[in-house]
């Protein structure tokens, strides 16, 4: 019987590539969304993956969708946490409201995502958990306090779930993207990205799947001796 795989954010951009390569794989997936219904709908008709909407800042929407997704699918071997957002300013101009918006998605969210299946899967003595965090995490950014703070303390998450979990058969690493070709990347005028690429020694923007890649084997039974470890897949722009 197929593992089955939880993406959240899986509709889209990185989460999309994740949540294809995870089913090429021959695991179960479902993904996760929080408001564009167009988008998920589709996504499903292509893909053949189901969808599901719930906000991860909530804890009880995320319980409740996660009852509905073991109900649908059974028990959740394998969660990919990979839902976020971004509310830049410069720290100065950083209102309490841009703060909080990020911390709730990117890192309350990822307890949200972790917390419900975590009994289950020591339960049964197995586990895959990847946090998708960012290059950002690791070096900072510039506007970004609120979103680097985030993808560091996901790495803090990692890095002690870890401890916990290897004795039960669950492994948790994360991986840190570096700049990737998403939608929301793509968007950005022309100038602004190759001046992106110009940070880049490989010289150009990764590509969603190269990060679904990563995850791919990081869940994998090739991986049961990783556990804590992040892959930094950026280029060459950030050595941790």
């Amino acid at each position: 019987m197929a593992r089955t795989a939880l993406v959240t954010g899986g509709s889209r951009g990185i989460g999309a590539a994740i949540s294809k390569a995870l089913r090429e794989a021959g695991y179960t997936v479902a993904a996760t969304y929080a408001g564009n219904d167009e988008a998920a709908a589709k996504f499903t008709e292509e893909t053949g993956i189901k969808t599901y909407k719930w906000n991860v800042a909530d804890y009880d929407e995320s319980k409740s969708g996660i009852e509905r997704v073991e109900a649908d699918l059974g028990p959740i071997d394998i969660v990919v946490a990979n839902a976020g957002i971004t509310r830049d300013a410069p720290f100065h101009k950083m209102s309490p409201q841009q703060w909080k918006e990020v911390i709730d998605t990117n890192l309350t969210g990822v307890f949200n995502t972790i917390h419900p299946v975590w009994p289950g899967m020591r339960e049964r003595g197995f586990g895959r958990v990847v946090v998708i965090s960012s290059v950002n995490g690791q070096k900072g950014q510039f506007a970004q306090a609120n979103y680097a703070a985030t993808k560091a303390g996901d790495l803090g998450i990692v890095r002690s779930l870890a401890q916990e979990g290897a004795a039960k058969g669950i492994t948790v690493n994360a991986v840190c993207p570096g700049y990737i070709a998403t939608e929301m990347v793509m968007a950005v005028p022309e100038k602004v990205r190759e001046a992106i690429i110009g940070m880049i020694p490989a010289g150009r923007l990764g590509e969603p799947e190269e990060i679904a890649r990563c995850v791919g084997f990081l869940v994998s039974d090739d991986a049961s001796f990783i556990n804590g470890s992040t892959i930094s897949a950026n280029g060459g722009q950030f050595f941790s």
